[in-house]
This record gives C-alpha cells, structure tokens and sequence, in this order.
C-alpha cells in the first residue's frame, strides 16, 4: 500500500509552509488554545484535504507558481477539518484520534468546544480575506453542512430503516463537502472556466465520498491499533454505514439487534457476526470503487502533469486501504 505522503511528491514544500504556518495562524494570545492547537497540528495525520487543494492548485495553474491565496486556502481546509475533528471527539466522546489524546481529554469538554469554535471562527476571517465573494461562498456552505451531517446521524442513530441515498447525503455532509467545495474554490483561484469547475468540484465529492465509505468498513475490517478507537465503534453508538445498511437486506435479525440497540448480551458480537457474514462489505467495498472511478474520470479532463497524475493516484490509495 503506498503510504498517503508519497503521493503528494509535487507538493511536499508546499505542504511544509502549510505545517509551519498552521500554528501561527492561530497565535499564541491564549495559551491554552496555542497549546491546543499545537497538540492538533502537531499529531501528524495525512494532510490529504490541503494536499488536494495544493495539486489542483498546481494542476490548473501548470506553468506559473501558485499563489498565496492558494496557500491560504490550504490552510484554511485544514482549519476547518481539524475543527470539525475536534467537535466531533467531543460529541463522540472519543479518547484518541490517530493514536494520540484528543483535545477534549487533555483540557476538557469546554477548553475543547471553545478550541473548535475559535478554528471555526479563525477559518472564517482568514477566508474573508481572500476577497473572493464565490470562494467565501463555498467554504461557508461546508461549515454549514458540517454541522448538518452531524446533526443528521444524531438523529438517525439506530435506524435501521435507514436508505442508502441518506447515508451517501450524511456522509456528503460530513466528509465530501469540505474536499468537493475546497476543490473548486481552488480552481476559481486560478481562473478556471465554470466547466472545470463544476469537474473540480465532483473529483472532491466522488473522493470524499469514497473515503468516507471505505472508512466506515475499515471500522468493520480493521484492528483498534490501526484505527486509534475501538473496531466497530459506529455500529455501537447506533451510526448505521453502508456495511451495515447492505447486510440489513440479507440478515433480517440484524434489524432486531439494531432496534433494541444492543441492549442484552452478546447482541453487538451477534450483530458484527452477522455483518461478516453478508454481502455488506463486499458492497460497500463496489460502491466505494464506483465513486473512486467517477472521481478519476473528473481529474482527468485537466491537462496532464505531475500533479494531476498524483490527483489520480488519491482515488486509488482511498480504495487501496481496504487491501
């Protein structure tokens, strides 16, 4: 498998001014939320939301140098990923993110809440400052559905009548939208026509949602050391994924373990059984590689280049994490 890093060879310096930047932004007025964002900026993670924004940069301004709105909006993505990460933790009440203490565990529920509005807030003026009223436009609506995608699997947990078309809008909400708005904003910044635009715009959401599916069977797949929380978390806490949604349609007794959410012995040990034993993941792992394809056939329509290639390569790796 490659790793995610090398994939993002034609923009690794670029992606070191991000990581030196990222912690001035925020400043050191409040060092508690200086020490914050130092502890999130600092664990590490793939960087895969700026690094898409950095190649399409590159990929549409191909001959001359990116600029610093390109840079900024970089920055910003991943602002408000981490911000979002960082509510998210709280809401869950998860303990670790990538193998290291999330923020609301070192400094508590409200230093971490407080944390996540101050990203929210900081993203917003440093966007306001691009003075770019379309690109503002775009990243404002991805706060916005952040919060509904959050909202939404609230409200559907244990559903087990759940479609699959309000899963893939959840998870739009919750993942694709931030990468499907960025990516556009960058394209805007470079002056592209309203057609690669629109291109630019379905690569992040076809990515995103690809990545957000194959997440949700890793959940299924994986071991707890590889994914710093416990292996079928979601299922648990009632957040009903494509695996899940598929098996519901071969196991019926699936949906009575669901509807009484786990509540006697075994039921979570039966439930994950059951799963293991449909089509779900299978199909999961198809829908996954449909969007995977759907996004490569978008990139593809730029010009060739080294950063376009890599742009391809992403939808690759997404899927590649399942193998």
């Amino acid at each position: 498998m490659t790793p995610a890093t090398s994939l993002f060879t034609p923009v690794e310096a670029d992606l070191q001014i991000l990581a030196d930047n990222l912690k001035q932004l925020v400043g050191n007025r409040h060092p508690i939320l200086f020490a914050a964002a130092e502890h999130l900026f600092g664990a590490g993670g793939k960087r895969i939301r700026p690094a898409i924004v950095l190649l399409i940069s590159r990929a549409t301004m191909l001959e001359k140098e990116i600029t610093q709105r390109h840079r900024r909006l970089a920055e910003i993505t991943e602002m408000i990923h981490t911000a979002s990460l960082v509510h998210d933790d709280v809401v869950d009440e998860s303990q670790m993110r990538r193998g290291v203490a999330t923020v609301h565990s070192l400094f508590g529920n409200r230093i971490a809440v407080l944390a996540g509005d101050f990203l929210f807030a900081q993203s917003s003026w440093y966007l306001a400052n691009l003075n770019n009223l379309e690109v503002v436009k775009l990243l404002s609506e991805v706060i916005m559905d952040l919060a509904t995608g959050e909202i939404q699997q609230g409200m559907n947990r244990f559903d087990s009548g759940l479609a699959i078309e309000t899963y893939l809008q959840k998870s739009y909400y919750k993942t694709a939208s931030l990468i499907a708005n960025s990516a556009k904003a960058a394209g805007l910044l470079s002056d592209v026509s309203p057609e690669i635009a629109q291109h630019l715009y379905n690569y992040g959401r076809n990515v995103g949602l690809a990545f957000q599916i194959v997440d949700d069977i890793l959940d299924f797949t994986s071991t707890t050391d590889t994914l710093g929380k416990p292996a079928g978390s979601d299922l648990k806490s009632g957040n009903l994924t494509a695996p899940v949604l598929f098996a519901l349609e071969e196991k019926p007794y699936l949906e009575v373990l669901i509807e009484r959410q786990f509540a006697q012995s075994q039921d979570l040990e039966q439930a994950l059984a059951l799963i293991q034993d449909s089509q779900g993941i299978q199909q999961a792992r198809e829908l996954a590689a449909h969007h995977a394809k759907l996004a490569a056939e978008d990139i593809g329509i730029l010009p060739p280049s080294e950063s376009r290639q890599a742009l391809i390569d992403i939808t690759e790796y997404v899927l590649s994490r399942l193998y």
